[in-house]
This record gives C-alpha cells, structure tokens and sequence, in this order.
C-alpha cells in the first residue's frame, strides 16, 4: 500500500468527514488518492482560511479539524491559522507535502522546514520518512490533538513517502512515552477547594474556554444553580454558562460588562474553571481580584500561577474535577449561605444587566447585535472577526449554548471569522451560521466567498463597515490624540456588488427594520449573504478597561467612569 492510500484510509479510521485544503505538487499523490475515498474536500483559496475552517469545523463540532496544504508557501500559508488554533487549544491536525527526502536540505524547490517551524506552534510536529510510519504517526495526530489540553498538530510527509509502498498495520491505539492526558482529579485537593470555597463570603465562578472544551459546562450550571453563585466568563468561555441566566454576568475583562468587572473586584474567592487568566481577562493584573483567594481548576498544570498566583489549585480532567466538586457541594451544602453577597449581585447586575452604554444613535452595532439574537434559533453557531466587532459580540449578542460562539480569543486574528464560519457551517449544517465581521477583517479573507458558492455551505456575513481598522482607530482617538495613522480606508469595495460577484446575494441596510428583514431573510437562504450594514465612523466599544488599568477603572464612554 502507497503512503498515500495509507494516510487516506488512516483519515478515515479516525472518522474524519472532510478536509478543508488547497492542493500543490508537493501533495498531489495524497489529492489524487482523496478521489477514491468518501472524505470530502473543501477548496479554500488560500491555506490560511483553510486552516480557519478546520478550527471552526472542530469548534463546532467537537471534532478534530484537517487541513492539507503543499509544501513551501502552502506550509506557512497554513501557519497563521494553525498558531490560532493553538492559542485557544482547538484541536487539529494539519498535512503538509514536502519535497522528497533526497531533495531535502538542498533548497528545492517549494521547500521549507516545516518542522521547525510548526513546532513552536503545534502540541506535536511528526516529519514521515518512511511510508510504514504512516499509519501510527497518523494515529499519534489524531490521539495527541485530541486528548488532554486539546490542540494542533502537525505531520509533514515527503513526496516520495506519498508515493513510495509498504505493508501498512493500523494501531487501534498508541502509547505514546511520557505522555498521559488523562490524570483524575485529587479528590483531598478537590476538597480542600470546596473547604475554601464553604469559607468565603463572597465567592464567584469564572469559567473559561476549559470549561466548553472538556464538556463541564453541565457540571458548572448544575454548581452554579446549587450553591447561587454568580458566574462570569472569559471570551473563550462564553456559552459555558447561558448568557440570559440570571446567574450569569457575562463576560470579564477589556470589554467585560460592568457587572462583571465590578463584581469580580468585589469578590473575596474566585473559583477559577478552565481558565489561564490572559492579560484581556485580568488587566493589570495586581489589580486582578485583590482580596479573592483564587481557586484554579484546569487540566494543564503549566497554567496554574503562570499569570496568577492560585492560592489553591485542582489539576487534571476538569469534568471530571467539576463533577467531583459538584458532589461534594451536594453533600455538604449549606442552606441559606451568602444572602449578603447575593443581594449585592443582584443590585450590580439589574443596573447594569440590559445596559448599553456609549453609542451614537439607535441604529448601532449594539442594537444590531441584540436584534440578532432575538431573531436567531439559540444553538445557531455565530463566529465573529477581530477587532470592534468581536468586542461588540462580546458584550451585546448573548451565547445561549456551548459551541455556538467561536471567535479567535488568543492570537487575535484578522481574517478568522469568515472561514470559521465556513468550516462550522460544514460541522452543522442544520442551523444558521452567522460571522459578524468588520470590514477591514472581512477584506482579509473574503475570497472564500468563492469557497462557501463553491462547496454550497451558505453563510450570513454581517458587515460592521465604518470604512476603517475600527480597533486601532479607537485607541488612537482615547489615546493618541486622535492621530489616524494608517487606519481609515480611501476607498471600501462595494460588498453588495463583491457578493453579487461570486454568486452570493449582498444587501445594505440603514435602519434597524431594514436589517431585521434583511436577516431573516439572510438566515434563511441557500446561498452566502453579505449584509452591509454602514455604521458611524466615531462609534466606539464600551465598557473599556484601557491598557495598563484595572478593572474597576473602565470607560463608559460619554466621558463616564
């Protein structure tokens, strides 16, 4: 058997449906063996959207995502979507051609280490060298990606490994040294959280992506709803919890709600699910929660105190820690606790709960955002871009169910949105898939309209246009003087006309009536939507935390603080 048809049946042992990829000579022995196999194959137009849409199939679905590239400018094409993946632990595993062994290290053409350079961005690189290696490494891939702290891996494969023949076995399993992804929780340590949490007055939940990822979020509702505690999230943790649960603050941080700054400030122990505090959730992080006992449960050791200091942590499999926990509350409870602290919560958050602060007229994005989730089915899957309007995402459309917001919460990249979308559209192609984008990151990506036309995996683009970087011109109007360096637009394509071009449909709208028509309409549809929807050029996203400031230090815009 070629290594070919090797990696190929290999793909389909771990019940891979599909691949998002763009194929090159490098690759084209595994392309042409893809023809004999059910996967399907979904053209992007450049591999960087290739790799989003994998994320954003495997965000959706629970699943690992594939994409495939050439070598040499393929492979760092794919780069910037599989760094993505990896900061916010999305587990993928990307193919990559490579010249042949005896051409390499001579610079041929189309070659690069690819080794060394997903290695810094990958849980694992694998570089094939003999078509035998093909069926454990691709085994390996998926267990690694798949297991413990989810994320990318990498497997690179010469060409004459595609081409070349060997007897293939299949592991059903493999051991890999030094590696056990599954460590139970300490129940003594898991004990002595609840002893903490028992013990504080003022406690708090705040539940990260870990929570979404391991499938706690069940665990977590069912400790919040038992002991009354208020939960807040991180950006990666939004749908842990329902954002309309009255338990439920949303989310922390730059662009957290009030309620959820102030109260986390407020609190005296916080117990911290699936989270590794980044520097957008805790701002200046001496400020960060300054008289909570921080209690952390995850399932990578290597995050506990690496950006703060836990008074008491819980390391291993968070559902299972979670359960435990839950357990133990259930058998201990105390009836009638925290009545004080509650009563605050509920004081912050009814003021604040249904706010929006800051926008210019009543046709804004905040309005745009709640008008769309008063119009969406609850477990529509939206993804959003990044800048401006991932921050208005955050704070104004509320995530009703886990796996249905998928945003580029770590490396922050422009561009991911629109492919995310795609790829999730692909995992779930039941329910509305919408992308909420700007129109400097939608114009990073966008060629994969053809992609969505294409392979029939119709989504709605809404199109936030202020005809600039929106983000950084906000920043340069609060603090450089509002000195626009390199940020506003001479000249936007038109996105009704650029839809209609690749076989889309495009609308623009100017009054909320419009737009609420527009989407049902849009999310209804057999085809890609582009809703252009012109915004003020000024409009800026509040609440703010500013760089180097705490929490309790935010903008409400209208010179309030």
């Amino acid at each position: 058997m070629s290594g070919s048809r090797a990696l190929i049946k290999a793909l389909e042992r771990e019940g891979v449906d599909v691949v998002f990829g763009i194929p090159g000579g490098a690759i084209m022995p595994v392309y042409d063996e893809l023809l004999n196999s059910d996967i399907r194959h979904v053209l992007a137009r450049h591999e960087q959207s290739a790799a989003h849409m994998a994320d954003g199939y495997a965000r959706a679905s629970g699943r690992v995502g594939v994409c495939m590239a050439t070598s040499g400018p393929g492979a760092t094409n794919l780069v910037t979507g599989v760094a993505t993946a990896y900061m916010d632990s999305t587990p993928l595993v990307a193919i990559t051609g490579q010249v042949p062994t005896s051409m390499m290290a001579r610079d041929a053409f189309q070659e690069i280490d690819a080794v060394g350079i997903y290695t810094h961005v990958t849980k694992y690189s694998f570089q094939l060298l003999r078509p035998s290696e093909v069926p454990y490494v691709t085994k390996a891939a998926f267990f690694l990606a798949s297991t413990g702290r989810t994320g990318p891996v990498h497997i690179d494969m010469p060409k004459d490994v595609q081409t070349g023949e060997a007897e293939m076995s299949f592991p059903d399993r493999v051991d890999i040294r030094g590696y056990r992804p599954y460590v139970p929780p300490d129940p003594a340590a898991v004990a002595r959280a609840l002893d903490l949490l028992l013990e504080s007055e003022r406690p708090i939940i705040l539940a990260g992506g870990g929570v979404i990822k391991s499938g706690a979020h069940d665990y977590l509702l069912q400790l919040a709803e038992s002991a009354l505690i208020p939960v807040a999230t991180t950006l990666m943790g939004k749908g842990a919890i329902p954002e309309d649960h009255p338990l439920s603050l949303g989310p922390v941080g730059m662009h957290g709600t009030v309620q959820a700054n102030k109260l986390v400030n407020e609190a005296d122990l916080v117990l911290a699910i699936g989270v590794r505090f980044s520097d957008r959730t805790t701002m200046e992080v001496r400020g960060f929660a300054p008289d909570a006992t921080i209690v952390h449960f995850d399932v990578d050791p290597t995050e506990v105190g690496k950006n703060v200091k836990a008074h008491h942590a819980v390391t291993g499999d968070l559902k299972a820690s979670i359960g435990l926990l839950l357990r133990m509350f259930q058998e201990r409870a105390r009836a009638g606790s925290w009545g004080a602290w509650r009563r605050r919560v509920e004081e912050v958050a009814s003021q604040w709960r249904d706010a929006i602060v800051g926008v210019k007229s009543e046709f804004s994005p905040p309005h745009i955002l709640r008008a769309m989730r008063e119009i969406l089915p609850p477990d529509s899957v939206v993804t959003t871009e990044v800048g401006q309007n991932q921050m208005w995402a955050e704070l104004y459309f509320k995530v009703l169910r886990p796996r249905t917001f998928i945003t580029s919460g770590g490396l922050g990249t422009m561009g991911f949105g629109f492919p995310a979308a795609i790829g999730a559209k692909a995992a779930r192609p039941d329910v509305p898939v919408v992308d909420v984008a700007g129109d400097g990151s939608f114009m990073m990506t966008m060629n994969s309209l053809a992609t969505s036309i294409d392979e029939k995996l119709p989504v709605v683009v809404v199109v936030l246009n202020n005809s600039s970087l929106g983000m950084v011109a906000q920043w340069q109007r609060l603090f450089y003087n509002r000195r626009y360096a390199a940020t506003i637009f001479g000249a936007n394509p038109d996105f009704v006309r650029l839809a209609e071009s690749f076989g889309a449909e495009g609308v623009r709208v100017y009054s909320m009536d419009e737009f609420r028509n527009a989407f049902r309409t849009a999310i209804r549809s057999d085809v890609t939507t582009v809703i252009d929807v012109p915004i003020h050029p000024e409009e800026d996203v509040f609440p703010f935390v500013g760089p180097g400031r705490t929490l309790n230090e935010m903008l409400l815009g209208d010179g309030r603080e």
